[in-house]
């Protein structure tokens, strides 16, 4: 496979324009940072999850409908990706994230303020684009700054983010269920990204180099890669498995399950608690068993627990509550870990650009928008079950992967 721009334009990772040195406090310092950018982002996107029940009461829309918005902010989402390359190319990458966290907090603000659901569908759609950008941007600034037998390690730092968010989303919706409303939260967080992406444009570091245009060729190479495809399959697979699943798990636990909306946001946030130190080990094994391993067994642990929450009664159902979601978060580091090992440096965040997008518009869209709809047709369980035997699937087609450069970029100081 060749890559317009490729190894030969940009040096190895970790020895290019940054200055990192292997997993120092120099490297881990502003992967941190770019930690905090990505905790707002994916905060932005998941946020509806814990307030659909009552959305749906204010809005008078139907569970289909309200699984919907989760497609709308995808399709945002899916355009933006593809399109981030030409962004990143003109702006260099840290201009780009401080771009995506900005716009991102403008679009909460607009829908906080929205008088009529057509107005917050399409600040959804907003929403989905400001936070698309993010995503290429720090994996190509991330893996520049870490030597890449550390890369496990540090995008398992990266992902502690979503995973937080994952714990404080409910948490932050039982507080201003009780206190104010759903729209004061989008507003307050909107609020709170803007002012995170000016201090990031000041004092952020990383990501000071231009990341490569898709018109540079390098699309059509990765059309022609199998691996590259079959990434984008197995992240719309990841993405399923916890993003999918969370958007629409409230909704089916009250809806369904008959279970009371503020115990099932304390639940789902106390079911969260595990995935910041799963995923850190999920780091840790990609980097000793490989990635394509780690996917593998991943998804076929994942995909049995999530067959669970839909076949099991509801007793047995709170164990799987939390089970579910601390195998779930253990893919994302090995699956940036192998984006990363497919492309060399400079044509990595095209690699990021192409095949996220469509893993979030499936498992982030398409997926909660599909479970509404069998919720409608009188049975969300089923929905979540066929979403549990497509991620086992997801474990065979793991040991397809060829990652041809894994381990050949080492840090030169």
């Amino acid at each position: 496979m060749t890559f317009a721009k490729g190894a030969e334009s940009y040096p190895a990772a970790g020895a290019s324009r940054e200055t990192g040195a292997g997993f120092s406090w120099d490297g881990t310092g502003p992967v941190f940072f770019l930690a905090l950018l990505f905790f707002l982002s994916f905060t932005a996107r998941i946020i509806l999850a814990p307030f659909l029940p009552t959305i749906e009461k204010d809005l008078g829309i139907s569970h289909s409908g309200a699984g919907l918005f989760f497609f709308l902010v995808s399709a945002g989402y899916f355009f933006a990706l593809l399109g981030s390359g030409f962004v990143s190319s003109f702006l260099t990458h840290r201009r780009t994230l401080s771009l995506s966290c900005a716009f991102a907090g403008l679009a909460l603000l607009a829908i906080s303020y929205a008088s009529n659901l057509w107005s917050i569908r399409l600040g959804l759609i907003f929403l989905g684009a400001a936070t698309g950008l993010y995503m290429p941007s720090a994996i190509a600034t991330i893996t520049a700054l870490i030597d890449s037998s550390h890369w496990g390690k540090a995008l398992a730092i990266h992902e502690i983010a979503p995973n937080l968010a994952f714990i404080f989303v409910p948490l932050i919706a039982e507080l201003f269920l009780r206190w104010s409303s759903w729209r004061a939260a989008l507003g307050l967080l909107g609020g709170l990204s803007v002012i995170v992406a000016v201090l990031f444009a000041l004092r952020g570091r990383g990501g000071e180099f231009a990341g490569e245009s898709p018109a540079s060729g390098s699309f059509k190479a990765l059309l022609g890669e199998p691996s590259v495809r079959l990434m984008a399959t197995l992240f719309g697979l990841g993405v399923s498995s916890t993003l999918g699943i969370f958007s629409m798990l409230p909704l089916y636990l009250v809806s369904e399950r008959q279970m009371e909306q503020s115990w099932v946001n304390t639940l789902i946030a106390l079911s969260r608690v595990s995935g910041p130190f799963m995923v850190l080990g999920a780091g840790w094994a990609s980097d000793r068993l490989g990635p394509e391993r780690t996917i593998a067994g991943t998804f076929v642990l994942t995909g049995v627990a999530t067959l669970a929450l839909g076949l099991l009664p509801s007793p047995w159902i709170l164990l799987f509550i939390f089970v579910q979601p601390a195998l779930a978060v253990c893919f994302f580091p090995a699956g940036f870990a192998a984006l990363a090992a497919i492309a060399p440096a400079g044509s990595r965040n095209v690699v990021v650009s192409f095949t996220v997008p469509f893993g979030f518009l499936l498992g982030g869209g398409a997926v909660p928008a599909l479970i509404g709809v069998m919720g409608d047709a009188g049975s969300f369980a089923s929905g979540f079950s066929l979403v549990g035997f497509l991620i086992l699937i997801g474990g065979v087609l793991a040991f397809a992967l060829r990652l041809p450069y894994r381990g050949r970029e080492k840090f030169t100081p």
